[in-house]
């Protein structure tokens, strides 16, 4: 902790302070939202306020805000990414070749009832 820390610190001595050690802030303007993805799921930060810290030739984000969290659907991670045992599924019901499972699947949001009930109807 940085002396006089504790009893409220004075704005423009923190700016010369940050300055000295190299460190420059700047808030980025006209941020609509932020999305953070990872294997499984999307967090979705509408209206952030984005802060752009860098530090020894180096870029930290800060976000802040409130995330919705949402699951990614298969369709969107692609092929891979459909368990082989919908595919199978699909094929073994329709009698589809593998392509055709998988396309029906991407289609359907990798819903296999759905991809059935399309390749049936189709």
């Amino acid at each position: 902790m940085m002396p006089g820390m504790g009893r409220g610190v004075n704005p423009r001595q923190m700016k010369q302070a940050m300055k000295r050690m190299g460190i420059s802030q700047e808030e980025m303007q006209g941020v609509e939202e932020v999305i953070i993805r990872t294997a499984d799921k999307e967090y979705v930060i509408k209206g952030a306020s984005v802060s752009c810290i860098v530090m020894q030739g180096q870029k930290t984000y800060q976000v802040v805000g409130e995330a919705e969290e949402h699951l990614r659907q298969a369709v969107e991670q692609g092929e891979a990414d459909i368990p082989d045992q919908d595919i199978e599924l699909v094929m073994s019901q329709t009698g589809a070749s593998k392509e055709k499972a998988v396309q029906a699947l991407k289609d359907c949001d990798g819903q296999p009832a759905e991809a059935i009930l399309k390749i049936m109807s189709g």
